[in-house]
């Protein structure tokens, strides 16, 4: 976050010193591609990634169908003579390493953690864009929608909750994933079992943790790959259907932005599904 802000303050200096906003902006990550398209002033976005017009993947494929689009690629992106382009810390690094070396203004932007830092990250974007004002309603409205959500149940009486996702992963500590459940007032299984950020969840230990509500993609989210194989195991099936499992867009849960209010609202009213006979007192 520090470097995301120090990057912010030059970028924001030096359009202050021309004496306006960029005005050629370019995305090379999917979280960037909805905070230009959310903030930016109109016109000024020159390319997306080719990832924001993915009606799974991404939360604005609508407003990226009107801006053309890029693979990440420093070729896509030096013709377009970009004042300023926004990155992921972990994508497009030859893209991004060759633009610094011809000096185009690039801000690198990390995987918040939490709704607080994704919050901070549309502040330090929208400072980067110019944007301030649009930023700071974003903030506010988002803040809003939290505020207007049911208070969390006390922590002796949460549901325990785990995040399955395709090979067996799950999620833990230090993810916005957690945060989102926390928040939502689930206790998360992978926390319970100490694995930090991304980690393995074997099926055996699953079903031996059978924890109360089991979080997984959205039906749609779903490819015709192997990975899926183990969400539809028969053993998993038999215990969580119906108001033991939730499926939640993987989109609203990636990038900064009002689905994440949506998720957490979806996970509250799983929670609330669950019948209380049922909620582990572990």
């Amino acid at each position: 976050m520090i470097r995301c802000a120090m990057a912010a303050t030059w970028l924001t200096v030096a359009a202050t010193a021309s004496g306006a906003a960029p005005q050629r902006i370019v995305s090379l990550n999917l979280c960037a591609d909805e905070l230009v398209l959310r903030l930016a002033a109109p016109g000024t976005v020159k390319s997306v990634t080719w990832l924001a017009r993915d009606h799974v993947l991404s939360n604005v494929p609508v407003l990226a169908q009107a801006v053309p689009v890029n693979r990440g690629l420093a070729e896509d992106i030096v013709p377009l003579a970009p004042d300023l382009v926004i990155a992921g810390t972990y994508t497009s690094r030859t893209a991004v390493a060759l633009l610094q070396r011809l000096r185009v203004p690039v801000l690198e932007i990390g995987v918040p953690g939490s709704i607080e830092e994704a919050l901070a990250q549309i502040t330090t974007v929208a400072a980067a864009l110019g944007a301030d004002e649009r930023g700071a309603q974003l903030v506010a409205d988002i803040r809003t929608r939290l505020a207007a959500l049911p208070r969390a149940v006390p922590l002796a009486a949460q549901a325990i909750a785990a995040v399955y996702q395709p090979n067996g992963f799950t999620i833990g500590q230090g993810s916005m994933i957690n945060d989102l459940l926390n928040r939502a007032g689930l206790r998360n299984l992978a926390v319970e079992r100490r694995i930090d950020n991304y980690g393995a969840l074997p099926l055996e230990v699953l079903l031996v943790a059978q924890p109360d509500l089991l979080v997984m993609n959205a039906a749609g989210d779903r490819g015709p790959a192997l990975a899926y194989e183990v969400l539809s195991h028969p053993a998993l099936a038999r215990r969580y259907n119906g108001a033991r499992v939730v499926s939640v867009p993987s989109a609203w849960w990636s990038c900064p932005g009002p689905h994440l209010v949506d998720a957490v609202n979806r996970l509250q009213q799983a929670a609330r599904r669950l019948p209380l006979q049922s909620i582990s007192t572990r």
